[in-house]
């Protein structure tokens, strides 16, 4: 584990509130000054905080991640890269079970007491009304996730190691940058991506969850294929890592979205039955698995692909 990998999950492996986004960013920048990178924190609307190493209009390749922390939750974020019907009866079943629950509990609370004490229904509607909102407030700002290895720990440790390791001479062409409020709907790299026109011009490599799993998989979107060689040149798969680039039929919920060259980058695990590639852990205290060769694997290939672009 390197010494900047130690360091996050000692002092900074949450980053939710204010005071803890504020210790890990004053950290990434004695980092980015020790190793002779600028770095710029770009504020925006709602808080947001985006950190920028290196410059983003000079670099060929931009590598990102985001660093904020999920909420804790009851249910994993599951996710199906590959079989997005699965992925979307496993989201349904979720907000069923937020919803109803409450819902036919507020029910059965109406009709056994409220009638009896002969309170107006228009209350019991009023308070079903409250408790969904203030769940969907728990599901998007509740209590951080105190374990984050694979969400995404593992997504900022590249980030990390790639800008101590990568060869002076290939410094400026790489940008880094820390995305703030992935969780809260993709809103960092949506301001990114207004204030940086040229980001959509040139490839952005987004690790996000690249921990927890043997099968790493590049989701590549369409304006990006022509990197699409260079990727398997760099990123070679051996005995510890199965890789696989996708440019059709795969889904993946990340910053990379955002950017019309964009490439997501996650760790998966296979089923034995029907091999279905999927993520789970992340959003839980499960999220707990740290797979050291993922991250060597991708902070190499990163390197080789920047000398080589």
């Amino acid at each position: 584990m390197t010494e900047t990998t130690k360091t996050v999950f000692e002092k900074h492996e949450i980053r939710k509130t204010k005071k803890q986004k504020t210790a890990f960013i004053e950290y990434v920048k004695s980092v980015a000054e020790k190793q002779g990178y600028p770095c710029t924190v770009e504020m925006s609307r709602g808080g947001v905080r985006n950190i920028v190493i290196g410059s983003p209009e000079k670099a060929k390749v931009l590598y990102t991640a985001h660093y904020d922390t999920c909420p804790a939750l009851p249910f994993p974020n599951f996710i199906t890269p590959k079989n997005f019907p699965l992925y979307l009866l496993y989201q349904l079943f979720v907000s069923i079970f937020f919803m109803l629950v409450p819902a036919f509990a507020l029910m059965y609370i109406s009709k056994r007491i409220f009638s009896a004490l002969g309170i107006n229904p228009i209350f019991s509607f009023l308070l079903l009304e409250l408790t969904l909102l203030a769940i969907l407030f728990l599901i998007l700002f509740g209590p951080a996730n105190k374990h984050t290895a694979n969400d995404n720990t593992s997504g900022v440790t590249v980030l990390l190691n790639l800008m101590t390791e990568m060869p002076e001479e290939l410094r400026q062409k790489a940008a880094f940058i820390f995305f703030d409020y992935e969780e809260t709907g993709l809103v960092g790299s949506s301001h990114f991506a207004k204030r940086h026109p040229q980001a959509h011009q040139k490839p952005l490599i987004n690790f996000d969850c690249v921990s927890d799993g043997d099968h790493i998989l590049f989701v590549v979107k369409k304006d990006a294929a022509p990197y699409l060689s260079l990727l398997k040149e760099t990123f070679p798969e051996n005995e510890i890592c199965k890789v696989e680039i996708q440019t059709k039929g795969v889904f993946y919920p990340s910053d990379q979205a955002k950017f019309q060259q964009g490439i997501g980058v996650a760790a998966l695990k296979k089923s034995k039955h029907r091999g279905i590639l999927y993520m789970d852990r992340i959003h839980t205290k499960r999220d707990t698995v740290y797979r050291e060769e993922n991250i060597a694997f991708l902070a190499e290939g990163a390197i080789r692909f920047a000398e080589r672009i």
